[in-house]
C-alpha cells in the first residue's frame, strides 16, 4: 500500500488511486454533521453559479456554501457546522460548493474513488479504506481556497496516514498544533461572525462520527453519501 501525501488544486489534479480531499475548516465537517441530521445527500459543485442554477433546476432542496468563509447570497447556510448542527435536513439533498473541499473533489479527475477528509471522520475513512486492500491512496491537504497550504489540512492528512499504517498519533497535541496555526485564529473573533468559535469544536472532535464520506459521480454529477463499515 503506498500513501503519497499532496496539497492543493495541483494535488488534487495530480491525485491518482483512492483519493482522500481534505477540508477540516469545513466543507467535510460540515458535511459529516448534515447527514447526523438526516441529510439523504450531497452534491458537490466547484462553483457557486453552479449550485445556484442545479437547485434552480431541481435538483437539491438547499443551498450550503461559502466564499471567503461567508455564505454567498442566495444560499440557505454558511460552510459552518455550528450553525447547521441544531437543523432537522431528513431527506433532504443539499448542493454545496467552497471554496477548497468541493474544488478538490472536482479536480480530482483521476481518482479511483474519492473521499472526503477531516478530523470528524478521520478513523471511519481510513477503516473503510484499508478495506479496500488499495494499492495506491492519496491524501490531498486543501488549505486555504486550494492556493494556501494550512496547518489543519497538512495534520489531517499525517494523521489519516498513520491510521492507514496503524499507528494512532497524539490527539491532543494535534489539536494544539491546529489551534496555534493561523486559519485558527479566525476564529471567535467579534468581528468576523461567519467563523463562529463553535465551528472549532466540531472540527477538532476527532472521530465523532462513525462514517466515512464517499463521494461517487452520478448522472454526471458528484455526490456525497455516509458509507459506514459494515
Amino acid at each position: 500500500m503506498d500513501i503519497v501525501v499532496d496539497s492543493l488544486l495541483n494535488g488534487s489534479k495530480n491525485s491518482k488511486g483512492i483519493v482522500v480531499i481534505i477540508d477540516v475548516f469545513r466543507c467535510f465537517t460540515t458535511e459529516a454533521v448534515a447527514f447526523s441530521n438526516g441529510a439523504e445527500k450531497i452534491i458537490l459543485v466547484a462553483t457557486i453559479e453552479e449550485a445556484i442554477e442545479l437547485k434552480k433546476l431541481g435538483f437539491g432542496d438547499i443551498l450550503m456554501g461559502e466564499v471567503s468563509g461567508k455564505k454567498p447570497d442566495g444560499f440557505d447556510y454558511g460552510n459552518s457546522p455550528s450553525e447547521i448542527s441544531d437543523l432537522d435536513f431528513s431527506g433532504k439533498t443539499i448542493i454545496q460548493s467552497t471554496r477548497a473541499g468541493t474544488v478538490g473533489v472536482a479536480s480530482a479527475t483521476k481518482a479511483d474513488m474519492i473521499f472526503g477528509g477531516s478530523f470528524a471522520v478521520a478513523s471511519a475513512t481510513s477503516e473503510i479504506i484499508k478495506s479496500c486492500s488499495p494499492k495506491l491512496i492519496t491524501l490531498v491537504a486543501m488549505g486555504l481556497e486550494a492556493t494556501v497550504r494550512s496547518d489543519e489540512d497538512e495534520l489531517c492528512a499525517l494523521f489519516i496516514k498513520n491510521l492507514l499504517q496503524g499507528r494512532k498519533s497524539d490527539v491532543q497535541s494535534v489539536k494544539n498544533l491546529v489551534l496555534s496555526g493561523e486559519e485558527a485564529q479566525k476564529y471567535g473573533n467579534p468581528n468576523t461572525p461567519h467563523w463562529p468559535a463553535e465551528d472549532l469544536d466540531f472540527c477538532l472532535n476527532v472521530d465523532s462520527f462513525n462514517f466515512a464520506l464517499k463521494i461517487e459521480k452520478e448522472e454526471g454529477l458528484l455526490v456525497c453519501r455516509p458509507k459506514a463499515l459494515i
